[in-house]
């Protein structure tokens, strides 16, 4: 979907679209014959072309602003600080304030890229520390700081409108992803096979902490007569309800997309007839102004959003 908006929208902005991720793509093939493509992508350009995901935030930063040097130390307002002085001293209190807002959000992202290349050290799962030079463009090392940054830079892409399409990838499926923050030390999969314990309920917390992270900076950013989230529509999908059961996908949206979604409400779609996840999609994609005939497996919009 993300890129088939791209299509029809992504003209408008600097960027088509933001392809993020923060797990590493898995190669080879499952024991079910799949691809393992399809379980570390979810932004496809074609029926077999995955969209090869960004995991460095510093990388995706720098696409933002075609930084070309990628060099985190040197802020991209440091080339505008001469203009910025000028134009804030000829708009009126209200613009000046939004100039400020964007700058900061730009600077805070900034500041935090470039603590994490310059610390030099890191954390293991058993909290000691180690020497561990990190890439010149700066991967974290931990899953909570690597999505909190990502989130970042979907918000700062939003509020400065280099792009209108965003997606993150959190974790894939069949997810080696560890989370020593939360004191667990086996993998998000393995997990997963107990998914009514209280270690994989831990994971799933945090994932919708993180997606109410972004929902609230989003709601935050005044835009117009209301804010960047009342414009936009936030979804976190999982593909499987429990760990092995697929028919069912559990999904929050947030936001209103201009007024075109009543929001505040739960939709239980589990018994009717006609509930496929491309009919939501056809939704979506009309009320951005993508009208198609069919979209996947669905030719009609889901009913009742």
């Amino acid at each position: 979907m993300d890129q088939v908006l791209a299509q029809h929208l992504g003209e408008e902005t600097v960027l088509p679209s933001l392809v993020l991720g923060c797990e590493r793509p898995v190669s080879g093939f499952h024991e079910s014959s799949f691809s393992m493509m399809y379980a570390s992508h979810v932004s496809w350009s074609s029926p077999v072309s995955p969209v090869p995901a960004e995991l460095y935030p510093s990388l995706a930063f720098d696409s933002l602003f075609e930084n070309k040097s990628s060099k985190t130390h040197v802020s991209i307002l440091d080339h505008v600080l001469s203009e910025l002085k000028e134009t804030s001293a000829k708009v009126s209190h209200a613009d000046k304030a939004k100039m400020d807002e964007y700058t900061t959000s730009v600077r805070e992202v900034e500041q935090r890229l470039a603590r994490m290349q310059e610390r030099g050290l890191d954390l293991n799962a058993g909290g000691e520390q180690f020497n561990a030079k990190r890439p010149l463009d700066g991967l974290p090392n931990q899953i909570d700081e690597h999505s909190r940054l990502m989130c970042d830079i979907i918000a700062l892409a939003f509020q400065t409108d280099r792009t209108r399409i965003a997606t993150l990838l959190l974790t894939n499926n069949l997810s080696g992803q560890v989370y020593p923050f939360l004191g667990l030390n086996v993998d998000h999969h393995n997990y997963s096979h107990n998914w009514q314990d209280k270690e994989f309920a831990s994971i799933t917390r945090f994932w919708v902490d993180r997606y109410a992270y972004l929902v609230n900076k989003l709601d935050a950013m005044q835009e117009g007569d209301g804010t960047v989230l009342d414009n936009s529509c936030i979804m976190l999908a999982n593909e499987q309800w429990t760990a092995h059961s697929a028919p069912k996908i559990p999904l929050l949206m947030s936001g209103s997309l201009s007024g075109t979604f009543q929001t505040g409400r739960t939709l239980e779609y589990e018994d009717a007839k006609e509930r496929q996840m491309s009919s939501l999609c056809l939704a979506i994609m009309d009320r951005m102004g993508v009208s198609l005939p069919s979209f996947g497996n669905a030719k009609d919009q889901l009913v009742g959003i």
